[in-house]
């Protein structure tokens, strides 16, 4: 396994993330995560995260621990990782009306307000902090970034795991990682 750089899993809220995460795993990737959010109906395989991510502008002193390893990590925090370290983001992107609704189903299963802002209004958020994304993504020498669809991941998973295993340095179990895709859980498609 490459120890030399820190693997990323990001993207927009309920793009898939926490699939690509459970794909990398079953692949022989190890995971950073303390699974103290536990899987439920909106994420029945579970999320994957890992609670110190969200203080990344302070605390960095998991990151050594992290080499070698995958750690998902919302894109707005990307922007605090240090540059002494070598990172591999898989992105993963997804169209933004399936996130949305996705993100408003879940906010009704628990009981919150999912109409805080027009969608017109969060779709106009999402693309501009996308815009802003990948325009500092380019800027940074010690990133390299593989951009996946969600919707190709569902429906040809082994081509996307082919194009990840390679991005990653062509040591994971391809067919491990085709294995855990479930189309049933493709529910909000636009």
């Amino acid at each position: 396994m490459r120890t030399d750089f820190i693997t990323i899993v990001s993207g927009l809220p309920r793009s898939g993330t926490s699939m690509m995460m459970k794909m990398l795993e079953a692949g022989g990737l190890p995971v950073v995560a303390d699974h103290l959010r536990t899987a439920d109906e909106d994420n029945p395989k579970g999320y994957y995260e890992f609670e110190r991510v969200k203080q990344i502008e302070n605390d960095k002193a998991w990151l050594p621990e992290a080499q070698g390893k995958v750690v998902k990590m919302i894109s707005e925090l990307l922007k605090h990782l240090p540059g002494d370290y070598q990172y591999r983001v898989v992105f993963m992107r997804r169209k933004i009306e399936e996130t949305l609704a996705s993100q408003k189903q879940m906010l009704v299963r628990r009981g919150q307000p999912a109409d805080l802002l027009s969608d017109e209004k969060l779709i106009e958020l999402f693309h501009k902090h996308l815009d802003r994304l990948f325009a500092w993504f380019a800027q940074q020498p010690n990133f390299a970034t593989l951009y996946v669809e969600y919707a190709d991941v569902v429906q040809n998973a082994a081509a996307q795991a082919e194009r990840i295993n390679a991005f990653l340095g062509n040591t994971l179990n391809v067919e491990k990682m085709i294995g855990v895709v479930d189309q049933a859980l493709y529910r909000q498609r636009k």
